[in-house]
């Protein structure tokens, strides 16, 4: 199941998928319609509805059908969405940041996903394509046996959190690689990619220290709803994410250390270029001097008359240029 494929015929509106979903894991595609009128036929009957939540008309049904306060409301569909959990009542509203699945986006371009969610109801919401969802359905649907709200939330938050842990791995790699390869490429290249590496590790701290606050306060304020199972798999991926974090600090102090080493050694290039050039023009200056006082075109230069004049010349500036050699030799400049 795609969420960006056409949708089935049931599908209008702001829905994207909606499920419900029987106490043995049996599923069935509802459509808006079906949503906004659906109650509970048996006991641990759920609906899952993912939504676009700037569609028109989510508002309302969360605010009537589900009865939402507006605060409630406002945190699950707004666009200024920073990671983090509340309680209301025996409901539990969530606001997570995930990989965005836009083609073109980058892996610290991260989209928020608002999750609201009682006894028999989960409300997933976004803006922005999110893999974590649609990962999900298709794990639900090729799976059997029966699945709870609770066990559902988990599954989203694990998801959520695996594929953050994705991004962090790869950009581990790419670290290592670049300290492997930095020697045979160009440094402006190698710079660019340390800093496009620092910038993500920026984003990836700035959105995920709050979601591990988030997750937290899941773990200790969860609802009734939540089993044993539940809590201990939310602890889990509270740890994993919190090795995510120190990874990500690992990863941004890598970056810094090889980007200051670049720049040392491109600093020593042209220091020692710099010397050289230095050493070279200090050979030639007097032999500049020389050449420019026997050049000036006035009466009384010595050797005018002689044939050899010009050999002798040639002679005794080059046994000045070795005797500046031996100098600076002895005086270790080279």
């Amino acid at each position: 199941m795609d969420e960006n494929a056409t949708p089935d015929p049931l599908h209008d509106g702001p829905v994207i998928f909606a499920r419900e979903i029987d106490p043995d894991g049996t599923t069935r595609s509802v459509g808006w319609d079906r949503v906004r009128t659906w109650t509970p036929q048996q006991d641990g009957e759920l609906l899952w509805v993912h939504l676009d939540r700037n569609a028109d008309g989510v508002g309302a049904w969360l605010r009537d059908q589900l009865k939402l306060s507006n605060a409630t409301i406002d945190a699950v569909t707004s666009n200024q969405n920073r990671p983090r959990a509340f309680r209301e009542g025996n409901a539990l509203a969530t606001i997570l940041r995930g990989i965005s699945s836009e083609e073109g986006a980058d892996a610290e371009d991260m989209v928020a996903m608002q999750i609201w969610a009682d006894a028999n109801h989960v409300v997933t919401l976004r803006r922005h394509r999110l893999q974590t969802p649609k990962d999900v359905l298709a794990e639900i649907e090729a799976g059997s046996g029966g699945i709870t709200v609770g066990d559902l939330l988990t599954r989203l938050v694990e998801q959520t959190v695996a594929r953050i842990g994705d991004v962090v791995l790869d950009m581990n790699d790419r670290i290592d690689t670049l300290e492997k390869d930095c020697e045979g490429e160009r440094t402006e290249d190698v710079l660019t990619a340390i800093s496009q590496i620092r910038r993500q590790c920026l984003a990836l701290k700035r959105h995920m220290s709050p979601q591990h606050e988030a997750l937290l306060h899941i773990a200790r304020d969860a609802p009734e709803w939540l089993s044993t199972d539940n809590r201990a798999a939310i602890r889990e991926t509270i740890d994993q994410l919190h090795h995510y974090l120190e990874d990500i600090d690992v990863s941004k102090e890598s970056a810094i250390v090889l980007q200051d080493d670049l720049n040392n050694r491109a600093t020593a290039q042209t220091n020692k270029t710099s010397y050289l050039l230095s050493i070279v023009a200090a050979i030639f200056l007097p032999l500049g001097f020389l050449t420019g006082l026997l050049g000036m075109n006035v009466g009384g230069l010595p050797g005018t008359s002689s044939h050899s004049a010009f050999w002798i010349t040639c002679g005794a500036m080059a046994a000045l240029a070795a005797v500046q050699l031996f100098i600076f030799r002895k005086l270790r400049w080279l």
